[in-house]
Parts: C-alpha cells; structure tokens; sequence
C-alpha cells in the first residue's frame, strides 16, 4: 500500500494546539514559525497550510 497524501510536520507556537510528537516544530514567535514553515516546505518537498494563526502542516499530496 503506497500513501499518496499524508502529513509530513506540524509547525505551531503553541504547544496545546498539537501532542508531542514526530515531526512536530515548536517556535518562539509567528515570524519563527513562517520561517521554519518556509524551510520545512521546500527540503520536503511538500505543500504547507495555514490552519490556524499559530497551527502549520506541511503535507504530501
């Protein structure tokens, strides 16, 4: 079985919004945070999205 759209990390500044885990970035500020995002998304090689103000995914479509 090949997974064709998963998750890949979960970038947040807020450590309520998500378990810790695997794949699971915590930033200081929202500005960390888009930065991260930025990076992540392009060595992945995967889509981010927004879900909330403090709450990213990137994943594999």
């Amino acid at each position: 079985m090949d997974l064709e759209k998963y998750i890949l990390a979960v970038i947040t500044t807020n450590k309520n919004k998500v378990p810790a885990g695997h794949g699971v970035f915590y930033c200081d500020s929202k500005e960390e945070m888009e930065t991260i995002t930025a990076n992540l998304e392009a060595i992945l090689d995967g889509i981010a999205h927004s879900l909330t103000e403090d709450l990213y995914v990137i994943v594999k479509h």
